[in-house]
């Protein structure tokens, strides 16, 4: 649960909520008891930000540890190190996998494994066939084991009343402890939830005046790359700025956006023409290297790049659906040369993410033909 653990980065100007929990990375063998941040777009860092894909396959090698060996070397930095002795870890990869999903959802105000769980007990109270309660009994399963215990938020009756209910009379709750269910104890869980429904009924509720809020959508990271000649399908490659997808800007083609804002940087007109035409995009830095910039150039640049990103997508219009299928996610832009157009693992400003996100903002207004007045 997130409770009072409430954190955020910044992300595009845009603040990103997050929460944390404690967790142990293995680097070198060694075990570290740090901080698992967690964030609504998806991303997770464990020392670096990373999608919930990527997360997985950090559990997967160990990296992110839920077991620790006998006599294994363990340390908090800054205030202690030990060895494990008679270690004892309740979570699996699979479990904290899963409760790390469920926060996300949280995160964005959707419905978690809990949530799902009692929507389809509704469901099965509304319409009390076998299929919906074996439907409701599968989601309550779904819910990761150290979560099911307080799925209903009632410290005194834990989850005991949807035990009985979802094993129905004559039936067996997954707890191996627990009798087979009365007729007794299965009318009284009805009754429990009767109560519940009437008490979540009467319970004044707020709906803000811009409509419901909007979740965050996974973040998208666009990772540094060489690309030498177009793709048959792109995806996400196809957004990288030096993706070889020629533009025209006023009477010259550019071989690419990066090209044509290397060419545009520089003062002298005879490099520009150069830059343009070079073989390779090496060749293009090559020849860009050391020479002098534009007058004003550093408070312009964002412009520039604008402008050529909205030339890009409006003469590429296969990329422009690549960019709209990210929806209104964070775009994390690598970019090994600047920490000013580069997200760079957090270090960065991203401004060519950012710009990414404007010029898409932009597509969708006119696809939708939102404009204004």
């Amino acid at each position: 649960m997130i409770g009072n653990r409430i954190t955020h980065r910044t992300a595009d100007g845009v603040r990103i909520p997050g929460t944390w929990r404690h967790a142990f990375i293995r680097n070198g063998g060694r075990y570290f008891l740090t901080d698992l941040f967690i964030y609504a777009d998806g991303l997770i860092d464990c020392w670096e930000l990373v999608t919930v894909e990527e997360f997985e396959e950090k559990l997967g090698s160990g990296w992110v540890a839920t077991d620790f060996p006998e006599g294994a070397e363990a340390s908090a930095h800054d205030l202690a190190s030990w060895t494990f002795g008679e270690p004892d870890s309740w979570l699996t990869p699979e479990l904290l996998l899963a409760e790390v999903r469920d926060t996300i959802d949280q995160l964005n105000g959707r419905p978690d494994s809990t949530g799902r769980c009692l929507a389809a007990v509704d469901v099965f109270l509304a319409d009390r066939t076998e299929e919906n309660r074996a439907a409701a009994r599968a989601a309550f399963l779904a819910v990761p084991e150290s979560r099911r215990r307080y799925a209903l938020g009632d410290m005194d009756r834990k989850d005991q009343p949807l035990r009985v209910l979802l094993a129905g009379p004559g039936g067996q709750s997954y707890h191996s402890f627990d009798h087979p269910i009365t007729q007794e104890d299965y009318d009284e869980a009805v009754a429990y939830f009767e109560e519940r429904a009437r008490w979540i009924a009467e319970r004044p509720s707020r709906v803000p005046a811009d409509g419901p809020v909007a979740s965050h959508a996974p973040a998208v990271k666009l990772y540094q790359s060489f690309p030498n000649k177009p793709a048959a399908d792109p995806g996400k490659l196809g957004l990288r700025n030096d993706y070889p997808a020629p533009i025209t800007v006023g009477e010259v083609d550019y071989p690419s956006v990066a090209r044509a804002y290397l060419a545009l940087s520089l003062a002298r007109p005879e490099l520009r023409a150069a830059i343009a035409a070079a073989e390779t995009p090496s060749a293009a830095r090559t020849l860009a290297a050391g020479a002098a910039r534009r007058e004003g150039w550093t408070q312009a640049r964002t412009a520039v790049l604008t402008g050529l990103l909205r030339a890009k997508y409006a003469q590429h219009p296969d990329l422009a659906e690549i960019l709209l299928a990210t929806d209104d996610a964070t775009v994390l832009y690598d970019d090994m040369d600047s920490d000013f157009w580069g997200d760079n693992a957090g270090r960065g400003r991203n401004w060519s993410g950012r710009l990414l996100e404007l010029v898409r903002a932009e597509l969708h207004a006119r696809r939708a033909e939102i404009t204004e007045r």
